[in-house]
């Protein structure tokens, strides 16, 4: 989808800007390509810089409570120095690569309600205008497609997806924010969890999987949470059975802490790394979720969001546009 606009500061006559992104989701750490193209306005224009900017719309909480925010977590200069000849129709290919951490927005071709885009910034004469906003559509790596499916398999169900921002502790995020996809507990750990949340890492040689827990209280204790950390490799993906290995994920998750469990153990204590499939390393201490977080979002409540089932898991499908949901960042421009 592509919303043209006149380049306001330059007022009326000046060049407009039309980018356009090739089909198809693209890939965590994969290449984003397209074609930005420029309309010349009713006199020359020098071009100094045509950059985009990738941007995501996130929640952060405060003492008054949670808000939602636009952010930008990469910039890339696709093309600049050159002359725009007066109604001069001219097209600027590009291909950049996006930050292995970019949340996935699709699954199976569902949104999963998580809202990024990328904007055209055109610089003439230091004069800039953030002229196009087009959506981002991102699809999961197939490491992180097969261990959704797993879930689903398991008996998991979508709940919500968001971007909160902050830091996860004890890993390697590089991005303000991370993703946290809320999963409803499969029937067999109903009785321990009130719900899992998934958070994926990913980065050249692998990935980090963030597993946390909403554990439910018993008669004489208190619910906590529980959180965990799990790498796998990008290499042999089809070949592993990530049913069973997400599975034993999840029932060391539930059994974590259990030492804890009457005092409400903090997220750094006790938590287990495994480096590759299932391979136990060193445990860590000081793992945890810091900076602003939400809590859990009840599947459905969220404005906009319709619910269907695909692939297993229940996923999310957006009903606004982009341009409806960055609608309250562009009027601040």
């Amino acid at each position: 989808m592509v919303f043209k606009r006149l380049l306001g500061s330059l007022g009326v006559g000046g060049p407009t800007v039309d980018t356009v992104l090739e089909g198809g989701p693209v890939r965590p750490g994969g290449p984003l390509s397209g074609q930005v193209h420029l309309k010349g306005g009713s006199s020359d224009f020098e071009i100094e810089q045509i950059t985009l900017e990738l941007v995501a719309r996130v929640e952060a909480e405060h003492e008054d409570g949670e808000h939602e925010g636009v952010i930008a977590f990469d910039r890339f200069t696709v093309g600049g120095g050159f002359r725009l000849a007066e109604g001069e129709h001219r097209s600027v290919p590009f291909s950049v690569h996006i930050p292995w951490e970019t949340p996935v927005t699709e699954l199976y071709g569902q949104p999963l309600g998580v809202v990024m885009g990328v904007r055209t910034e055109l610089e003439v004469k230091g004069a800039k205008d953030k002229g196009d906003l087009d959506q981002l559509t991102v699809g999961p790596l197939p490491a992180q497609e097969a261990v959704l499916e797993a879930f689903g398999q398991l008996g998991f169900g979508f709940k919500s997806a968001d971007l909160e921002l902050g830091h996860i502790g004890g890993t390697g995020q590089t991005l303000p924010f991370y993703q946290e996809i809320e999963l409803a507990p499969a029937p067999q750990y109903a009785h321990a969890v009130n719900e899992i949340e998934v958070t994926f890492l990913a980065h050249p040689g692998g990935m980090e999987v963030v597993l946390e827990a909403d554990k439910r209280g018993g008669l004489f204790s208190g619910g906590h949470d529980a959180l965990n950390r799990f790498t796998v490799s990008h290499d042999g993906v089809e070949h592993h059975d990530w049913n069973a290995e997400v599975d034993a994920w999840v029932r060391q998750l539930v059994d974590s802490h259990a030492s804890h469990g009457h005092h409400g153990a903090p997220y750094g204590q006790g938590y287990a790394h495994h480096d590759g499939y299932g391979h136990e390393g060193h445990g860590h201490e000081g793992h945890h979720r810091s900076g602003p977080s939400t809590g859990a979002v009840v599947a459905g409540v969220a404005a906009g969001v319709a619910v269907g089932v695909v692939g297993g898991i229940v996923a999310a499908e957006v009903v606004d546009e982009i341009g409806d949901a960055f609608e309250d960042e562009e009027e601040d421009d």
